[in-house]
């Protein structure tokens, strides 16, 4: 079943300052994006999707009449396979491109195995093969490592790299202050545009196993705001305006998701109830910005990524008690 949401909303997006989001299919439309950034015909791809989307972004080149060797790097925010799983394939493609990676995720896109059987042990294979396609290894010789503070030249200015725990310790986001804005990945949440109402964007946490640290996901928020940002562009979906509300709403979101969790620790079925209660929390959200999207398909848009929260907050839990 599709929304009339989902069906209105286009495969692309045109924002300012040279920066199209293009929508990869992932699942279902509005689930995940890349960034086209163009500055003095140079070209970046911020995310790479997986490798079923690659040939999404390489028909938007080929439509702009971009030749791709006209593309100078590729951004994969951190190394979870909606990011980072096509970067193999979109190297393949663009001769003179080079991948840009976080010091911890590196070595995991030059050497993908683990994240494969990670994700294998998980899904089981067929199913990865079907979210994800043929995850390849991108050469060591074209990756750039961006340490914390880390700065590209890209066009007249340059693209700065933040370190940004809190979802995952291979994360960083990247400032671009032509736009003012950050493309956050995970790190400032997710926000369907489905659900937008008269109360703005419905924005949650993502909590994904296995390295989700409230503690340090609330000090990226502070690097982040440090910068004065006046939109963020999320991988899950699309800009954001609204900084400091939506992120105190992301905050207050952490808080919730902590409280939840430690009144079910010891609840009889532990992974239902908490997956029941990220859910009903999120629907009262949803309820309280007048989104257009009701409760059941809330819950049904919503499935995979209370699960994947779930998982989480359980991993973060035990760790914590071990």
């Amino acid at each position: 079943m599709t929304t009339p949401n989902e069906r209105a909303l286009p495969p692309v997006l045109e924002y300012d300052h040279g920066i199209t989001c293009v929508d990869t299919l992932q699942e279902r439309p509005g689930l995940a994006c890349c960034y086209l950034i163009e500055r003095a015909g140079e070209y970046a791809f911020v995310e790479c999707g997986t490798a079923l989307g690659v040939p999404r972004l390489l028909a938007l080149l080929e439509a702009r009449g971009v030749d791709r060797s006209a593309v100078r790097y590729v951004i994969p925010t951190h190394v979870h396979l909606d990011h980072a799983g096509g970067a193999g394939a979109l190297m393949q493609a663009l001769p003179e491109a080079r991948l840009v990676a976080h010091p911890r995720g590196a070595r995991h896109l030059i050497d993908p195995s683990k994240l494969i059987a990670g994700a294998e042990a998980v899904y089981g294979a067929a199913e990865v093969a079907r979210m994800y396609g043929e995850i390849l290894p991108v050469p060591e010789a074209r990756v750039i490592v961006a340490d914390d503070g880390a700065e590209l030249a890209f066009g007249a200015s340059a693209l700065t790299f933040v370190d940004s725990p809190g979802h995952a310790r291979h994360h960083f986001c990247v400032w671009d202050p032509v736009s003012r804005g950050f493309f956050t990945g995970d790190s400032f949440g997710l926000s369907y545009r489905e659900f937008d109402g008269p109360g703005g964007p419905f924005l949650f946490p993502t909590t994904t196993p296995v390295q989700f640290e409230p503690d340090a996901w609330e000090k990226t928020l502070d690097r982040l705001l440090g910068f004065e940002p006046q939109a963020m562009y999320l991988t899950h979906f699309g800009r954001v305006d609204d900084v400091a509300k939506l992120a105190a709403d992301l905050r207050a979101g952490l808080v919730r998701y902590q409280a939840i969790a430690a009144r079910l620790r010891e609840a009889p079925d532990r992974h239902a109830a908490l997956v029941e209660a990220l859910t009903r929390d999120a629907i009262e959200q949803i309820g309280t910005l007048a989104s257009p999207v009701g409760a059941e398909e809330a819950r049904r848009l919503l499935a995979f990524d209370m699960e994947l929260n779930v998982q989480g907050l359980e991993f973060w839990m035990d760790r914590a008690a071990a």
